[in-house]
């Protein structure tokens, strides 16, 4: 790689490392250390072939997420962790906040499959269509709509108290009171 390119990577990695970043952390469920290495390795392969990169910002997050697809499948056992005492029971954290809706959200994401955040955050963060999911994971969109819906719902059940936020539900109006008709 000669200067010019080596400081357009540098610029590069300075200027969208942190956005970068938080996607990584999504994907890893939270943990911020699987977060750096998933972006370390990714930002590995993209120097590599940086001449000849045309858009590095999705060609990293393209890396990002097959790495991520590579973890989930080779199906490590996940790390129990321990607590010193247990939680109380019957005690919703307060979500007022944002920060406390940001740890609430990555808790419940963490304790998904790998699959089913990935969808989730490609979707919701990403704002990616179902295709462009679909393409991404070599699914069909099929499965990237079954995997949505049923990640969903397990959020929901591992956060009820995130049900507050997000978009409501549409009413249906039953008034069937009588209309006045013109000709």
């Amino acid at each position: 790689m000669d200067a010019e390119a080596q400081e357009s990577f540098r610029e590069f990695v300075a200027g969208r490392s942190t956005a970068l970043l938080r996607t990584a952390v999504l994907l890893s469920g939270g943990d911020r250390h699987a977060a750096e290495d998933l972006l370390q390795n990714a930002l590995v392969k993209a120097a590599g072939r940086w001449q000849r990169i045309d858009e590095p910002e999705a060609y990293v997050r393209q890396i990002l997420y097959r790495q991520q697809i590579s973890r989930w499948r080779l199906k490590w056992r996940r790390r129990e962790v321990t607590v010193a005492e247990p939680p109380e029971a019957g005690h919703a954290p307060d979500v007022s906040g944002a920060a406390e809706l940001r740890l609430v959200l990555r808790t419940a994401l963490s304790r998904l499959t790998a699959r089913q955040r990935t969808v989730l955050v490609l979707r919701y963060f990403e704002d990616l269509p179902e295709a462009e999911v679909a393409r991404i994971l070599g699914c069909s969109v099929g499965t990237v709509r079954s995997t949505t819906h049923r990640s969903l719902a397990r959020l929901r059940q591992l956060a009820p108290e995130l049900a507050g936020f997000g978009p409501r539900p549409r009413q249906r109006s039953h008034d069937f009171s009588p209309v006045e008709v013109r000709p």
